[in-house]
């Protein structure tokens, strides 16, 4: 059994997909407007080695391009409007939704919500992705964003989708077996599933600081029968003891902190992990394998985006990060044929 909404009436349906193909009409302008870019004569080689001066030269290079301006319209609406839109079609199944909303309240799982939590000021806030009011926005924020954002709007927008992604990283770490690992950035449990079907006998231990997010994890591993054990914590403080456990993994958290936190993140997977133990990070692709053109568009789509970590993640060096930390035998680089996603292993030595 897992946990799913029930069927969209039309009218939300029919938004919800024309939102997601929305997502994805501003695609086949970018041909034109690299043809644009190039009859203006700017290439990778003479842009300007300073991210902002960047934009202002890139703007004013398409200030003139019809394509460019139809596609900053359609990313604009579309940032502006998903998670609204995404919220009104949950009202609209909310009522016939709350039986298994209930049903799955209690499981295997276990959530320690922490009410006393003191947000940091990195994610206190703001508004990531442009939700606003955030990932706690309202009480099923969580349940949106896992059930009709990401499975019926994220996901089209990535080839192979988002889930076959994360089985690929999941699936990474060294060893066939672990029995303690330890999900760093949790959220709605994506990931978490393809931990669990990776390493069905481990114990998995989540890590998050959205109450909303969270919930939903416990729904969907409440459905399922397993047992994770889900904490309202930093991932930079988590507040396990040493060397408890065999694995140490994220997916794709690392862009949404600033690069003192992350270095913090790589210290804390250091501590908790015991020795012998194997860390798995993956990342956005790192501004070094892009050139200054494919990196500017990385960056004002972070910035108008609403990612405002974007930047100083992308520009860390997560394999000198790690090594830092302490890790050996450490292993960096970018999945081709686009350099996303971007992964970090290492081991805690013995």
């Amino acid at each position: 059994m897992s946990f799913s909404l029930p069927p969209l009436p039309q009218r939300e349906r029919a938004a919800v997909d024309f939102m997601g193909m929305l997502g994805k009409a501003s695609f086949p302008m970018r041909s034109a407007i690299d043809a644009h870019i190039e009859a203006k004569g700017v290439t990778a080689e003479n842009l300007p080695d300073d991210l902002d001066e960047r934009t202002d030269v890139m703007l004013g290079t398409l200030a003139d391009s019809k394509e460019f301006r139809a596609q900053q319209l359609f990313g604009e609406w579309h940032a502006r409007y998903m998670a609204a839109l995404a919220d009104r079609a949950f009202e609209a199944v909310k009522g016939e939704a709350l039986d298994d909303i209930k049903r799955f309240h209690n499981g295997p799982s276990e959530l320690h919500l922490d009410p006393d939590m003191e947000a940091p000021d990195y994610w206190d806030g703001v508004d990531f992705h442009r939700t606003a009011g955030g990932w706690d926005s309202h009480d099923y924020a969580g349940l949106v964003h896992g059930e009709i954002i990401h499975k019926r709007l994220v996901d089209k927008m990535y080839p192979g989708g988002i889930f076959k992604q994360r089985r690929f990283v999941a699936d990474l770490a060294p060893k066939e077996h672990y029995d303690t690992i330890l999900e760093m950035g949790t959220s709605t449990g994506h990931y978490t599933q393809a931990l669990q079907q990776a390493y069905p006998k481990a114990q998995i231990t989540g890590v998050e600081l959205s109450a909303s997010t969270l919930e939903h994890a416990a729904r969907v591993a409440n459905a399922n029968g397993w047992a994770w054990k889900l904490y309202q914590r930093p991932a930079e403080n988590t507040g396990f003891a040493d060397a408890s456990f065999d694995l140490v993994t994220s997916y794709i958290l690392l862009h949404e902190i600033p690069a003192d936190i992350i270095r913090a993140v790589f210290k804390e997977a250091f501590r908790t992990l015991k020795p012998g133990g194997d860390m798995v990070m993956s990342a956005v692709t790192r501004y070094a394998d892009l050139d200054k053109l494919a990196e500017w568009r990385a960056d004002f789509g972070a910035l108008t985006g609403g990612e405002p970590w974007w930047r100083e993640s992308a520009s860390l060096d997560l394999g000198a990060v790690a090594e830092e930390a302490g890790f050996v035998d450490v292993k960096a680089w970018g999945e081709k044929p686009m350099n996303y996603p971007y992964v970090v292993m290492g081991r805690k030595p013995e």
